[in-house]
């Protein structure tokens, strides 16, 4: 678990993110737009050839979406904001959890502040996500300035290797 990353000022870049999660092998992309990741990732997932991109309603759906893709030996990313993560912790525990699936998420942490890890935030919303990952024994990474990008493929990796759960925390609005 990883809440360091380089302080530079610049954030990650939706165009890197997109194609860090497409040289990890994924071919699916579930998502409940979110304000933080659509303008920069969703728009450009939606328009990649590369990507599937499969639209829901509500994240715990999407939890059972990239779980049974999970059973049939393809890669998907869940793109939602930290409400729905939070909205979708019981799916979590029952389906990615319990079963030890490789149920990879992308969250962005709405209302963020840039200059703070996510459990130091002055907002209640983003500071119980990481307490919350860390209870439920989830992995996650905390993309946050330019380059940290380079921790997705591997990231995810490790989740389809071991079969566990994985959140790519977005502190701040990709560019």
């Amino acid at each position: 678990m990883n809440e360091n990353s380089r302080r530079i000022g610049a954030s990650v870049e939706g165009a890197a993110i997109v194609e860090a999660i497409k040289r990890s092998g994924v071919e699916f992309v579930v998502s409940v737009p979110d304000r933080v990741t659509s303008e920069t990732v969703l728009r450009r997932v939606a328009s990649d050839s590369a990507l599937r991109l499969v639209r829901v309603c509500k994240e715990d759906e999407g939890v059972s979406i990239c779980a049974a893709l999970s059973f049939c030996d393809k890669r998907a990313v869940l793109l939602m904001q930290n409400t729905g993560l939070l909205d979708s912790v019981n799916a979590l525990r029952g389906i990615a959890v319990e079963y030890r699936l490789p149920v990879v998420m992308m969250v962005g942490l709405l209302a963020h502040e840039s200059d703070a890890p996510p459990a130091q935030s002055r907002n209640y919303g983003v500071r119980i996500v990481t307490p919350i990952l860390d209870a439920m024994g989830i992995e996650y990474e905390f993309l946050h300035g330019a380059g940290d990008e380079q921790r997705i493929a591997p990231a995810i990796e490790r989740a389809y290797a071991n079969s566990t759960p994985l959140a790519l925390l977005v502190g701040r609005s990709p560019v």
